[in-house]
């Protein structure tokens, strides 16, 4: 968090009181914290009916040009910066444009078929793309109701709110639907017609268990921080006049969505690869960002004639679905989280105090239940300091999510 307020320059943070007690922020010295328990109480009752007086008389259109000067703004600006972690584990700032952002929300609406008078139920926090941009923008662009749950994990929790409000849309990752599957009755989701799942392999098994039990099948989608993020997702079969449109592909993450485009490179000489050759999946259109927040050298390195290399291996097949096969960089996806294997490789030889000495390496294995999980390959002499180098690791600041368990390693 530090490094993203340095990075982006920013001078002032808006926040809570409640959310302070319960997170609390280490931000420089010379950030400007404003409280909204503050700002409202120095709002005065005159002050409140004097703005309710001008938004009454005046049309929207000159609000929107002589008091807050919005006519000002291009759709290229940037419209928000979204951090993610680098290969070294400092954070990238993914720049996104008004452009980005509006195409990207336009096109999953039409992809999610989204229609007036729908409740999305909005779980995922905005802090990441996905929810920033489906759970936050689309409901704004669209006459559908939005309900929100602040935090995912709290299962009993959502499944009440999502019964209580009737939701039909919702967006979820395979770590949240085991959480759902342990604690929620099988009402809860009754009324839902669209559950789509991103950021973590959503295995056929659990797809399966879920409907048996709730009675919708939930589907993957696939996306990227610096995508805006949606790029295809899998929707329900259609059938009209006795012809059936194969929109689900087990397995896949789906077709690429309107307006964008997905391909497969040669991860060495970046050509262009035949439909149905695995490659480096590469896609392209208006949802690609700006670029990342002044480091000019990686946007060129991720972004060449406005395609964006993703990072991951790939093929499209030639009914346009794609199925993500590997991947170039090297991360770990645990949960839905990225891990950067290269930053805890870095901190466990830091602990070890090897000068330089390379004694073991990070790597990652899939799993059942959390997509990934994180295995440690060492020499054998490392093996008495195992313990005491695990336990080091949530001292120095690193999530629990990050640390190996012991009997991978």
């Amino acid at each position: 968090m530090r490094s993203a307020v340095q990075q982006a320059g920013v001078r002032t943070v808006i926040t809570a009181k409640r959310f302070v007690a319960r997170v609390p922020l280490d931000l420089p010295a010379d950030v400007h914290l404003v409280y909204l328990e503050d700002a409202l109480d120095g709002v005065s009752r005159g002050r409140r009916i004097g703005t309710f007086l001008l938004v009454l008389l005046l049309p929207g259109w000159a609000i929107d040009r002589f008091l807050l000067g919005l006519h000002r703004h291009k759709i290229d600006d940037p419209l928000t910066i979204m951090f993610s972690s680098g290969s070294t584990g400092e954070p990238k700032g993914a720049v996104l444009s008004h452009r980005n952002i509006a195409a990207n929300m336009d096109a999953s609406f039409r992809t999610l078929e989204v229609v007036p008078g729908e409740v999305l139920f909005g779980i995922l926090p905005f802090f990441h793309t996905t929810g920033y941009t489906i759970c936050l923008w689309l409901p704004m662009g669209v006459p559908c109701v939005a309900v929100y749950f602040p935090d995912p994990r709290q299962a009993k929790e959502v499944g009440e709110i999502a019964r209580a409000n009737k939701a039909t849309v919702m967006t979820a990752t395979a770590t949240f639907l085991r959480f759902y599957m342990r604690r929620c009755g099988a009402d809860d989701f009754r009324t839902l017609r669209l559950i789509v799942c991103g950021a973590e392999k959503l295995p056929v098994k659990l797809q399966d268990e879920f409907r048996d039990k709730f009675g919708v099948l939930p589907l993957e989608g696939y996306g990227c921080t610096e995508l805006s993020p949606v790029v295809s997702c899998n929707m329900p079969d259609v059938e009209a006049s006795g012809v059936r449109q194969r929109r689900n592909a087990r397995g896949s993450v789906g077709q690429p969505i309107f307006g964008v485009c997905v391909r497969a490179f040669d991860p060495d000489t970046n050509e262009p690869l035949p439909v149905g050759t695995e490659g480096a999946l590469c896609a392209k259109g208006p949802n690609v960002m700006v670029g990342y927040l002044r480091q000019p050298e990686k946007t060129a390195q991720v972004i060449r004639d406005g395609w964006y290399n993703t990072g991951d291996m790939g093929v499209v097949e030639p009914t346009g679905f794609v199925r993500i096969t590997g991947r170039l960089s090297r991360f770990a996806k645990i949960a839905g989280e990225m891990i950067p294997l290269e930053k805890l490789d870095d901190e466990m030889h830091d602990v070890l105090a090897t000068g330089g000495e390379r004694v073991l390496a990070v790597a990652a294995v899939p799993d059942e239940k959390r997509g990934e999980k994180l295995v440690v390959l060492y020499l054998p002499s490392i093996e008495p300091k195992l313990a005491d180098l695990l336990a080091a690791l949530p001292k120095r600041g690193l999530p629990n999510l990050w640390v190996p368990d012991r009997r991978d390693c």
